[in-house]
C-alpha cells in the first residue's frame, strides 16, 4: 500500500529536495523503541487544539492496554487550547498530565510542546496543513514519532519537502501515521484484497461524491475591522488556499485516497470544472462546486463531484466499476463503509445482485489508526505513511489546480510547480502579516479559470 511515484525518478526527485534532507542531518541515528527502558509510557504532545486535534488526542488516549499520557499542548488561540484541555480532562482524566507550564501559545509553541517529550514519544500535528512540513522537520530532529492530520501538503513545493522528510524519518526509524483513517478500515481492507484477487475484474472507472451543505470555517462572515488579519485567516483556515488547500483539499482527500487505494495507483493527470455560484463577496477562496476527471496511466478514470450548497441533493460515497462487476467502497460519510461487491454494474444502496458484503459491525477506523501506530512503536515495526499521505495530498491538489486554472494538470506539473502559497510559513509571528492580503473592500483573490492559468489565483 506504499505506491511509488508515477513518471518520476525517486532518486532524482530526492536529490532535488536535498535542502530538506540537510535539515535532518541526524536522520541516520536510529531511535530506540519507545524510550527509556524503565518507563514504557508513551507521552504525547498535541500541536493544534481544534476539533480534529482534540479528537485525535482522545482517540490516542482511548487505546486499550497501552500506557499513554498527554503531557503538553500548543495552539495560537488560548480559547481553543483551554476548551480542548477541559474536554479531554473530562474524558481521560487519568491520562492527562498537562500542567499549566506545559500549555504553549504562539507560532513557536510547537517547539516548546515537543521539547517536553523524549525520543520515541509521539507528537500530534493537527494545525492547518501549511505548517505540516515545519513541525515535521522539528519532530525528526527531536527523534519523535508522529501522527499528522491530512492533508500533509497543499502545493508542489510543500509536497516535495514532505516526500524528502518522509525518507529522513525512515532512516531514523521513526513511526509516522497520517490521518487518512479509511486505510485502516477493516471492511475496506477486505474489499481491497478481494478487488486485487480479481472479484470485479480490472477497474475501469471509479466514482466519488461529497455533496452537502456549507460546512467548516470556510463559510464565515467578513473579517471584523479590529481582528488581526493573520489570526483571522488561521482561524478560518478552510477559507484560504495557503493554509489548507481550501475545502477541496481538506474534505475531498478521503474520497480520492480510498478510490486510488482500490485502484492501487495514483492518477497521472486531471481536468476539471468548478465555480462560485453564490459567494460573490470574495471573503474566501473556495469554489462552491467541483467536477474533476482523474486519469490513471492505464486510461481508467476517477470521476469526482464535490459541492457545498444548501438545499441540494446530498451524497457522500465512493464506488468502483470493473470488467466483471462493481463495488461500494463507502457510503454515508467515512464510516460505516458498507463495503459490498456486486455481480453487475447496478449498484444499489439496498438489495441488488450482491456477491459479497461486509457482514459485521465495523470497528472505528479513527481508533484503529492509533492501534496500528502504537503497535508499530511498541513492537518496532516499519511504519511510515508519509509517502502515501503526501501522494494523496498531491493528487488532491492536482485536481484542485485543474479546476482553479481551467487547465489539464499532470502529476509532474503539480509536483514540480514552483508556486508556493506560503513560502515563509515558518517565519509567521502572532502580530505579523498574513501570507495574502485583502483589498480595500475586504475581498481576497480568488481563482479565475482561463485567466489565472499558471497559478491558482493572481
Amino acid at each position: 500500500m506504499h505506491e511509488s511515484l508515477p513518471h518520476a525518478s525517486r532518486r532524482a526527485f530526492l536529490q532535488n529536495t536535498g535542502r530538506v534532507a540537510a535539515a535532518t542531518a541526524l536522520a541516520s541515528v536510529a531511535i530506540p523503541k519507545v524510550h527509556a527502558a524503565e518507563d514504557n509510557t508513551i507521552r504525547i504532545a498535541l500541536i493544534g487544539c481544534g476539533g480534529r486535534g482534540g479528537g485525535a488526542a482522545s482517540d490516542a488516549m482511548s487505546a486499550q492496554n497501552v500506557p499513554v499520557q498527554l503531557v503538553a499542548m500548543a495552539d495560537v488561540f488560548p480559547r481553543k487550547l483551554d476548551d480542548a484541555f477541559k474536554n479531554l480532562k473530562q474524558q481521560h482524566s487519568e491520562r492527562m498530565d498537562v500542567t499549566e507550564d506545559r500549555k504553549f501559545i504562539g507560532f513557536d509553541g510547537y517547539k516548546k510542546a515537543m521539547d517536553c517529550l523524549k525520543p520515541g514519544d509521539v507528537a500530534i500535528f493537527a494545525t492547518p496543513p501549511a505548517f505540516r512540513w515545519v513541525h515535521f522537520t522539528y519532530a525528526i530532529d527531536k527523534g519523535l514519532n508522529v501522527f499528522m492530520e491530512k492533508p500533509v501538503s497543499v502545493d508542489g513545493p510543500s509536497s516535495r519537502r514532505m516526500f524528502a522528510l518522509g525518507e529522513a524519518a525512515k532512516k531514523k526509524n521513526l513511526k509516522v501515521g497520517v490521518g487518512l483513517m479509511c486505510r485502516h478500515c477493516k471492511a475496506r481492507q477486505e474489499l481491497f484484497d478481494r478487488i486485487k484477487m480479481g472479484e470485479i475484474g480490472d477497474i475501469t472507472m471509479l466514482r466519488a461524491y461529497r455533496m452537502h451543505g456549507p460546512v467548516g470555517s470556510a463559510f464565515s462572515p467578513p473579517k471584523p475591522a479590529d481582528q488581526n488579519e493573520l489570526m483571522w485567516q488561521v482561524s478560518r483556515f478552510h477559507s484560504f488556499l495557503w493554509a489548507s488547500g481550501g475545502c477541496y483539499s481538506d474534505f475531498l482527500i478521503h474520497n480520492i485516497d480510498e478510490c486510488c487505494w482500490m485502484k492501487d495507483g495514483w492518477p497521472v493527470k486531471a481536468q476539471a470544472i468548478g465555480g462560485r455560484h453564490y459567494r460573490g463577496n470574495n471573503i474566501d477562496q473556495n469554489f462552491d462546486s467541483y467536477g474533476v476527471e482523474y486519469t490513471f496511466d492505464d486510461g481508467a478514470k476517477l470521476w469526482l463531484d464535490g459541492r457545498v450548497m444548501g438545499g441540494c441533493n446530498d451524497k457522500f460515497s465512493s464506488y468502483a466499476h470493473g470488467t466483471k462487476g462493481s463495488a461500494t467502497i463507502s457510503e454515508s460519510s467515512h464510516t460505516p463503509s458498507r463495503a459490498k461487491i456486486f455481480h453487475g454494474q447496478n449498484i444499489k444502496d439496498r438489495g441488488g445482485d450482491v456477491a459479497w458484503a461486509w457482514g459485521t459491525r465495523e470497528p472505528n477506523p479513527y481508533r484503529l489508526e492509533w492501534e496500528d501506530l502504537f503497535d508499530a512503536i511498541r513492537n518496532d515495526k516499519p511504519y511510515n505513511e508519509v509517502e502515501r499521505g503526501t501522494s494523496a495530498s498531491l493528487v488532491t491538489a492536482m485536481g484542485r489546480m485543474a479546476a482553479h486554472t481551467g487547465q489539464e494538470i499532470t502529476w509532474d506539473q503539480i509536483l514540480n510547480c514552483d508556486h508556493e502559497f506560503a513560502p515563509d510559513v515558518d517565519k509567521l509571528v502572532l502580530d505579523g502579516p498574513a501570507p495574502i492580503q485583502a483589498d480595500a473592500e475586504g475581498k481576497y483573490p480568488v481563482p479565475q479559470p482561463g485567466i489565472t492559468t499558471k497559478r491558482e489565483y493572481a
